[in-house]
């Protein structure tokens, strides 16, 4: 060691551990509504006036996700963007959603089902020129 104490005993450990536990954050909670069904990970989120003005009163994790709700996000977007486990955001997300502090827009399940818009979606992101300009080929 640096400073000329001996190294401890056992493994080195492998990077910083969290500063808080997921389950800290969710106070022990693993489902977000009382349904116990999980929000949708192309759930819509976005900050009200009321969740901005209270910003300074929120703990760090539910300030971080009002925030960048200031633009819509989905919750796959908000864990990926603050590095927060998928659960949490869920569960945080409803929790800001019942207090007034974001506006959440489920997604209609019909509409997700449904094979056409994927096609569409497909044939959109095909007509998408590479960096070269190139077209993708179809199928």
């Amino acid at each position: 060691m640096p400073d000329g104490s001996p190294p401890p005993d056992g493994p080195e450990p492998v990077g910083p551990a969290p500063a808080v536990r997921p389950f800290l954050v969710t106070a022990g909670r693993v489902a977000p509504t009382a349904s116990g069904r999980p929000v949708p990970v192309e759930t819509q989120v976005v900050a009200t006036a009321e969740g901005l003005a209270e910003l300074d009163d929120l703990t760090f994790e539910q300030h971080d996700i009002v925030a960048a709700c200031r633009q819509p996000q989905s919750v796959a977007e908000l864990a990926a963007r603050l590095r927060l486990h998928l659960n949490v955001v869920r569960i945080l997300t409803e929790d800001l959603r019942a207090a007034g502090l974001l506006v959440v827009h489920v997604p209609d399940t019909g509409i997700i089902h449904d094979a056409t818009v994927l096609r569409r979606v497909i044939d959109a992101l095909r007509a998408i020129p590479d960096s070269r300009g190139v077209l993708r080929d179809s199928d």
